[in-house]
């Protein structure tokens, strides 16, 4: 985990390393600072040496100004390469994320993603900027103030050694009961933001169908559970302070009661080698000392936290598409063929969601496929353009395995208009250019023409510099297929693939589209997955799905005559109409 945080430092490390060295500069300046104290008082105060006092002071304030601007430098370069590395973070899970293939992607939610890419990260980037800067500057303080204290005198500060057994058992036993609470609040979010998303995406069927009342409970069972187990965490965490507080003044008490006892017993403030300025220092080092080790306690508890972030991010890091690139960049022509093939989503499912498909399509014909819901129709068309790898068998495009093309060649040939439309925010030009960026204006008309598009285009004010909101919130359902439909004609394919993509248009419409795609584009291999018997008819072939397989493949005709599923569906979907009638 922590070699695939690292890749992501890059440009961040120069910066990260001056962090360090600013630090240990200023903590061996702080911790020098008490020793000259000491010299003030005993050689300045004591004997009442102006001069020595003036000298003392004049060496302190250029100290004090010195470790103001070391920590000023550390904070900067700290906070400068923490940032960066965020960054460097977000855009490597981004990246990676844009070559998931579908299988990748259904490991994770969305909203999962979207908590890792934002909230992990920002722990992360927190982490980072404590070890590089909190977790230098406590071991050195530590370091640098136990051999000051030594120095001073070895037997007071032994008392030390007796307070670092005992807070490293705290936080052992703190970390080991933090951790796991931690993680599952973390996973708790990818829960909160899928309510959030959810809610907003569909608040227009929430609100239809009266249901603001139900959401709002299932937010507040979601957020009640984060404040469940945040306080659990926290109540964990919250000894930290007192166990620190109690190895302070335990400290604190012993060296004054020894300092004192040795005074008593000596007569003298030199009782156990101390100046009355060194019993000072020592009070300001056991300060220093204990304050560094809750400091790193404070690290610990830190890391413990981000450590089921850096997981997180981790596993999307470590995510590789399952679907290797291939070299071949030029398809021949629409041409389709099925060798056998079978697939399966889960490596341990029982059951494959196709089985031992054989199927042959010529360049140009139109490609007919009905079936129930579940039947994988679109699982069969998901092959195609490699979104899904086959299980077994084989998918020939052009007279290749799809393996042997690059996925841009390949899919750049293959136009796939996906069940689940999507249009992104931007004007209707934008969107359609997402099949062609060089397209020209007339271009995108033309293929909107060919989608039935146009008319309705040309009914809004701004035409097609007509703003779409994110998701296509703000078009109908039958509209943003046909935008859906001309983006994907944009990109002048050899086949395209409609799965269910005018289920949402009238029948009117879907038979002015279907005789666009007879009449402009008639090379162009056209595979249209339907509910409605009418929208492929007339299709060359006519593919019944049923449980995975292919039941029948024929013409209408044919089917009507030899097939009780084709029959069945279209005699209940005609005998609708004309009651409807």
């Amino acid at each position: 985990m922590i070699k695939k945080l690292a890749a992501s430092v890059r440009d961040a490390a120069p910066t990260a390393i001056l962090t360090p060295i600013f630090v240990l500069l200023e903590s061996f300046i702080e911790v020098s600072i008490p020793s000259v104290m000491a010299k003030l008082i005993d050689d300045g105060v004591n004997p009442g040496n102006m001069d020595t006092v003036i000298k003392y002071g004049i060496i302190l304030t250029i100290q004090t100004l010195c470790a103001m601007l070391f920590g000023v430098l550390a904070g900067y370069t700290a906070s400068r390469a923490s940032s960066r590395f965020a960054r460097n973070l977000r855009q490597d899970m981004y990246y990676n994320i844009q070559n998931y293939s579908f299988s990748n992607i259904d490991k994770f939610s969305p909203a999962s993603l979207v908590t890792r890419l934002t909230t992990d990260v920002q722990r992360v980037q927190m982490a980072f900027q404590m070890i590089t800067r909190i977790s230098f500057r406590a071991p050195a303080m530590l370091t640098f103030a136990f051999i000051f204290s030594f120095r001073t005198s070895k037997k007071l500060s032994f008392t030390f050694l007796f307070a670092i057994p005992f807070l490293v058992i705290v936080l052992a036993i703190i970390i080991k009961i933090a951790f796991p609470v931690f993680r599952k609040t973390f996973e708790t979010y990818d829960d909160l933001n899928e309510v959030v998303e959810e809610n907003v995406r569909g608040i227009r069927v929430v609100k239809s169908f009266v249901r603001e009342d139900y959401e709002i409970s299932k937010f507040r069972k979601v957020s009640d559970k984060i404040y469940s187990l945040f306080t659990k965490a926290e109540k964990t965490v919250a000894f930290n302070a007192p166990a620190m507080q109690v190895s302070v003044y335990a400290c604190i008490i012993a060296i004054s009661w020894l300092g004192a006892h040795a005074i008593i017993g000596s007569g003298n403030v030199e009782g156990m080698g101390l100046t009355t300025g060194g019993l000072m220092s020592l009070f300001t080092y056991t300060m220093q000392i204990l304050m560094s080790l809750m400091m790193l306690s404070m690290i610990f508890v830190m890391l413990t936290m981000s450590k089921a972030s850096a997981d997180r991010v981790a596993e999307v890091l470590d995510e590789k598409s399952d679907i290797i690139d291939g070299t071949e960049t030029e398809v021949a022509d629409g041409s389709i063929e099925f060798k056998n093939v079978s697939f399966k989503y889960f490596k341990t499912a029982e059951k494959s969601a196709l089985d031992h498909i054989n199927l042959k399509i010529r360049s140009g014909e139109t490609i007919g496929i009905i079936g129930g819901t579940g039947s994988s129709k679109s699982t069969l068309v998901q092959m195609i353009p490699r979104l899904y790898d086959t299980t077994e068998g084989e998918v020939l495009v052009g007279g290749r395995n799809v393996r042997e093309y690059t996925l841009d060649a390949l899919r750049t040939n293959v136009a796939m208009v996906l069940q689940k439309n999507t249009l992104f925010s931007g004007t209707i030009y934008e969107n359609i250019r997402w099949g062609d960026e060089n397209a020209s204006d007339e271009e995108v008309q033309r293929v909107c023409r060919l989608a039935c598009a146009d008319e309705f285009i040309q009914g809004f004010p701004d035409k097609y510099n007509t703003y779409i909101e994110q998701g296509g919130s703000n078009v109908s359902g039958g509209q943003k297929q046909r935008l859906c439909i001309a983006r994907a004609l944009l990109k002048k394919p050899k086949i395209l693939i409609l799965d269910d993509s005018t289920s949402a248009v009238d029948t009117a419409t879907d038979a002015a589209i279907r005789k666009a795609f007879r009449e402009d584009i008639p090379d162009t291999t056209k595979i249209i997955i339907a509910q409605r018997v009418s929208s492929v008819c007339d299709a060359d072939k006519i593919i019944i799905m049923d449980d995975g397989k292919i039941a029948a493949i024929g013409t209408h005709d044919e089917l009507y005559q030899n097939s009780d599923i084709y029959r069945e569906i279209y005699d209940s979907q005609t005998k609708g109409a004309e009651d409807d009638e």
